[in-house]
């Protein structure tokens, strides 16, 4: 009685699983059915059949990603396995020093213009949205004509049942046969010819990414002339400006020694002050392009004197053997620096949690802070170039941020631990 049951409650099942199927496969031949139709019925001159073809071909592209986007959701759904999408994302559009504006592939007068110009040429260029069309032309002749075996045979039931000859309601019994034996199994090939069609090849999976490497090469370029900059600005409106003064002070004192000596004194003891404040800028700066702590004890040390010169009451939990290449400590050092300071500046958070565990072959840092939440990515915003620096080591970077708070960032970063 069981197996009965199971087997009635599979059948239920993978008929409902292959009817969806059939309706998204068949989407884009119902558009070219309906123009096929329209020009049937329009037909009247030559040239008639343009329109109708023109608007076929606009709703086969229209259609090709939403419809590429359920397969792989139903996939992921029934069978767990996961399809990625594969499509370019825009990079950021940057406003140059003469006024235009750069999109990666060409300068406008404007960052809407740039904007739209970036997603046009990602779309046609994409191959994804390539693979995307030549999906829906498979499908039909793939998936849905194998997906539509039962629903087919449930017509043909219904159909023969209701005659009265004795030969149609054999074939009308016979289809109810086919739809109830094959229904558990109809749906199953979407799987394996989604995996294969949908799924990048190697060489478009190569393409993308030179593509991301490209990206994120010119993403490191703009962020070590962005840091080249800020040395360079703190060093002649700090330090450098104070050594002048220091050098000025002391001949000065020079020129005193003999006339004025309290005078000269004075002016030593200027120096010295001066000397001291430029060394702790110095230190300081030395401090921010890559902290001595992180080198001489490692990340989770570094972390807990941030945590401590933090504002913010931030506690500390790690795993105490874990060291990494320096190149990763120093990105995962400066990505939580980078939370803490927007608990603060942005988030008005009183306290912090930061965890730094091992997961696999990869290390994970996670920041919680008490602050009021909502934390959105900007594309010229600071989560967004911490984005960009891991992204260099194939990192990832997730925020759970709701209104009203907690905010949690997740940043898990590939290596091997040390």
């Amino acid at each position: 009685m069981r197996q009965l049951v199971s087997w009635v409650t599979s059948a239920g099942v993978g008929f409902v699983r292959a009817s969806m199927v059939v309706v998204v496969s068949m989407l884009v031949p119902a558009v070219w059915a309906g123009a096929v139709v329209l020009g049937i019925w329009w037909a009247g001159s030559p040239w008639s059949w343009i329109p109708e073809f023109v608007w076929a071909c606009l709703g086969t592209l229209a259609l090709s990603r939403p419809v590429c986007r359920m397969f792989r959701s139903l996939v992921a759904k029934w069978t767990g396995t996961v399809i990625p999408a594969g499509y370019r994302q825009a990079g950021p559009v940057v406003r140059m020093s003469t006024g235009y504006w750069w999109n990666g592939f060409s300068y406008t007068r404007s960052s809407r213009d740039a904007r739209r110009e970036q997603r046009m040429r990602i779309r046609w260029s994409d191959p994804a949205g390539w693979r995307d069309l030549r999906f829906t032309a498979i499908a039909p002749l793939t998936v849905g004509v194998i997906a539509a075996v039962p629903p087919a045979g449930v017509v043909a039931a219904v159909i023969g049942l209701s005659q009265p000859t004795l030969a149609a309601r054999a074939l009308g019994v016979l289809g109810l046969v086919v739809a109830v034996a094959g229904a558990p199994y109809a749906w199953r090939s979407v799987e394996p010819v989604a995996v294969r069609f949908l799924g990048a090849s190697p060489a478009m999976a190569l393409a993308d990414r030179v593509d991301e490497l490209t990206a994120q090469r010119a993403d490191a370029t703009v962020a070590q002339a962005a840091e080249i900059r800020r040395i360079e600005r703190d060093l002649h409106d700090g330090a450098q400006a104070r050594l002048v003064s220091l050098g000025l002070s002391l001949a000065t004192a020079e020129k005193l020694m003999e006339t004025d000596p309290d005078r000269a004194k004075a002016l030593m003891r200027e120096a010295r002050t001066g000397a001291a404040t430029s060394l702790t800028e110095l230190r300081e700066l030395v401090r921010g392009i890559n902290p001595p702590v992180l080198n001489e004890r490692g990340l989770i040390d570094a972390v807990r004197a941030l945590a401590l010169d933090s504002p913010l009451e931030a506690a500390v939990s790690a795993d105490l053997r874990l060291r990494l290449d320096p190149p990763i400590e120093s990105a995962l050092y400066f990505g939580i620096a980078e939370l803490l300071t927007n608990a603060v500046k942005h988030a008005r958070a009183t306290r912090a949690h930061i965890t730094l565990t091992r997961d696999d072959n990869a290390i994970v840092a996670e920041v919680e802070d008490d602050g009021r939440g909502g934390a959105t990515e900007r594309a010229d915003g600071g989560l967004a170039g911490l984005r960009r620096r891991l992204t260099v080591f194939d990192g990832t970077l997730e925020i759970d941020s709701p209104a009203g708070g907690p905010t949690r960032a997740r940043m898990v970063m590939p290596c091997e631990s040390l």
